[in-house]
């Protein structure tokens, strides 16, 4: 799928920094010029492999690395 390979590609590269809003669905639709289910699709799978999260009424975020959670802040 396109979509979901351009978009694991570009959060792996870093173009979307974690806690960055990834294009919403209209406008994964309109770039990739493929059907709202396409892009809804390619979203949950990247949901799904923990590489973004969804918060509703806000959009969707690249999800922060593994291990970088507050305790771990909080020992530095």
């Amino acid at each position: 799928m396109r979509v979901l390979d351009e978009l694991t590609a570009d959060i792996q590269a870093g173009r979307y920094e974690p806690g960055e809003r990834i294009p919403s669905e209209a406008e994964l639709c309109e770039r990739h010029k493929v059907a709202r289910e396409t892009a809804r699709r390619a979203v949950r799978v990247l949901r799904e492999r923990g590489l973004v999260v969804t918060e509703w009424g806000k959009g969707t975020f690249v999800s922060r690395p593994a291990g970088r959670g507050e305790r771990e802040r909080e020992g530095d």
